[in-house]
């Protein structure tokens, strides 16, 4: 169980790495996260301080702590 968690906070890490900060259900549907392995993860980023979450209105945004994004054509 643990390594499907692990597994769905890589996507949930590399999918707010490349689109930057998005809504529960953006993020949910780029990672095709499935109840409760995508809550578990989403609770494990933000419990080691990977994510910083957002209230919205009815709803959640969530975005990287601190972004690694790497530049193309820059070795």
């Amino acid at each position: 169980m643990q390594e499907k968690i692990g597994t769905a906070a890589g996507l949930i890490w590399e999918a707010l790495n490349r689109k930057g900060e998005l809504s529960l259900g953006q993020l949910k549907r780029e990672v095709k996260g499935k109840t409760p392995i995508f809550d578990w993860a989403i609770g494990w980023l933000a419990r080691e301080e990977k994510i910083l979450v957002k209230p919205e209105k009815r709803s959640f945004r969530f975005r990287l702590r601190e972004p690694n994004v790497k530049s193309e054509g820059v070795s």
